[in-house]
């Protein structure tokens, strides 16, 4: 019987690094390492829940501590956390990451990457995100790399969105109210669609790239449930819970000056420069990412999905709205946390992203 291969994680104790130590650990296929910086973490002891979870303790950006994550590891999924340490420093750790899993033998390389909508756009500076750029702009880095180095290490991109789980938490792009009884979104998306991904199937995709290393070499893997808009959102809460919803449009101003749940005018990310010129704002950074989803509908503007494809290698994946907001219903009242619509009362609304239950605060 084949040994387990061990995989060494950058990012695990975020919301889309979980399900995928889950996924690698519950195969029995993989064993997991991964760099923490406090092993003793509510999020961390959540990972060893799933099995055995070696922990570095350490940053990501340390070559020291990044060679002790890689070292002996068989593959790597790494997925910096761009909100913490912004566009630039996020992108040398990343560049630096890839450097140092060839250096220790790493022979598959996963990054979780999004799409680079700047490029996308044909470069228009009203589409500039940077914590989108900055991952898929190393993102191409690294497949130009892999062309040369793929003798030693083969690379796949993991390509993903806004988490669905997003839609029904605390402090997000797109966090739910509830006004006079009516479950109430207040986006910025026009006639638009958000390219929304599940955590639950990112697991799935990325032990995938792991298994099937040949086929995943040079691939960058581009998720989504489906291009989901306003409408679609909001039919589909109500068909699940039974409760009215809404998904009203409103203009990027009022967005900012009333449905975003921080000052808009610090910095995206938390530990970057504010007065070094490369720092974009929540604001701008936010401003074009809203204006990528306005200009994605039906799958035809500057991002596109194979929904073909990802059929293909996720047979049993998650492929609408409703049939996400279905399954966190029956996930909630399996695991005692209430029906959806109990979920998203304001007394009961919960953190998916760490940044935010963090209070976009911490070390490098």
């Amino acid at each position: 019987m084949t040994s387990p291969r061990l995989i060494a994680v950058i990012g695990a104790t975020g919301a889309q690094g979980i399900p995928v130590v889950r996924d690698l650990v519950q195969s029995g296929s993989y064993t997991v390492r991964a760099l923490t910086r406090d092993a003793s973490s509510a999020r961390f002891k959540a990972l060893q829940s799933f099995g055995p979870v070696e922990p570095v303790i350490g940053t990501f950006a340390s070559e020291k501590d990044l060679r002790a994550t890689f070292r002996g590891a068989w593959g790597a999924f790494v997925n910096i956390d761009g909100f913490n340490a912004g566009e630039k420093t996020e992108m040398y750790w990343t560049i630096r990451a890839y450097e140092l899993a060839i250096e220790e033998g790493v022979k598959f390389f996963v990054l979780g990457n999004l799409d680079y909508a700047y490029k996308k756009s044909g470069y228009r500076p009203e589409f500039r995100g940077g914590h989108y750029d900055g991952k898929g702009r190393i993102g191409e880095w690294i497949l130009q790399q892999n062309r040369d180095n793929q003798d030693r290490m083969k690379a796949a991109l993991y390509t993903t969105g806004p988490y669905m789980e997003m839609s029904i938490s605390k402090l997000t792009p797109m966090q739910p109210n509830v006004e006079d009884g009516v479950v109430t979104w207040r986006l910025p998306l026009n006639d638009g669609a958000i390219t929304f991904i599940s955590l639950e199937d990112g697991g799935y995709y990325v032990k995938w790239l792991f298994d099937h290393p040949d086929r995943a070499n040079g691939l960058d893997l581009e998720v989504a449930i489906d291009h989901i808009g306003r409408e679609e959102l909001a039919q589909a809460f109500e068909k699940v819970t039974g409760h009215p919803a809404r998904a009203l449009n409103i203009d990027l101003d009022e967005y900012f000056a009333t449905a975003w749940g921080w000052d808009p005018e610090i910095p995206t990310g938390y530990n970057s420069d504010p007065n070094d010129p490369a720092t974009l704002t929540l604001r701008e950074n936010f401003s074009g990412w809203w204006r990528m989803f306005q200009h994605s509908g039906g799958n035809t503007g500057v991002l596109k999905r194979d929904y073909k494809l990802l059929d293909e290698i996720h047979p049993n994946r998650i492929r609408s709205a409703e049939e996400f907001f279905r399954r966190e219903n029956e996930r909630g009242i399996r695991e005692g946390l209430g029906t959806l619509w109990e979920r998203v009362q304001p007394d009961r609304l919960a953190h998916i992203l760490k940044l935010s239950e963090d209070g976009r605060a911490g070390k490098i």
